[in-house]
């Protein structure tokens, strides 16, 4: 019997890289989402004045979006055919290390239970689409990091990277459906 998370595939990289545009643009297609856990906790934190913010308590908040991590996992078992992830359980690892904090062994745990596809996409730091907003503070060389710390994590757990062209949101369409083998 195959495994359920082969369906299962992953576009991360830094902020502000097309990663949710990509996302809303397989959802429209008609593919089985998810939403991003950091936007979505942020967005409830700073509706209720809270600190689990990237900025406040990188470590509560990393704790936040394992927990909405591996609940849209569990969600997407439930799911028919391939769903595609706005990143994903295993990049956590690199967000402590990226944050300057010891990676809790329950981290690394869950990257090694909640598996994706081995082939991950990765959008590129793009300068010229590169932009700020209510949710995203971070600045383009944060972002760099980031990209290249979620990439790194990915490698470290045996997952393919396959760049994202910096090309229009319908030609990244067709090239992930046409890697994904759907």
């Amino acid at each position: 019997m195959p495994n359920p998370s082969d369906r299962f595939f992953v576009l991360t990289g830094g902020p502000g890289a097309g990663k949710t545009t990509l996302i809303e643009a397989l959802g429209r297609a008609g593919f089985p989402t998810t939403a991003e856990a950091g936007r979505a906790i942020i967005r409830d934190q700073l509706e209720i004045g809270g600190t689990a913010t990237h900025q406040s308590n990188p470590a509560l908040f990393a704790e936040l979006m394992l927990a909405f991590d591996i609940r849209s996992y569990r969600n997407a078992l439930e799911q028919p055919g391939p769903v595609f992830f706005d990143r994903g359980v295993t990049e956590l690892a690199g967000y402590h290390r990226m944050m300057g904090l010891p990676t809790p062994a329950h981290f690394r745990v869950a990257a090694e239970k909640f598996r994706y596809n081995v082939k991950v996409f990765a959008a590129p730091p793009w300068p010229e689409i590169f932009a700020n907003d209510g949710e995203r503070k971070q600045s383009l060389g944060e972002a760099v990091r980031t990209h290249d710390a979620v990439v790194r994590t990915y490698v470290e757990f045996g997952y393919e990277i396959m760049p994202l062209p910096k090309a229009s949101v319908e030609e990244r369409l067709r090239f992930v459906v046409a890697n994904t083998g759907m």
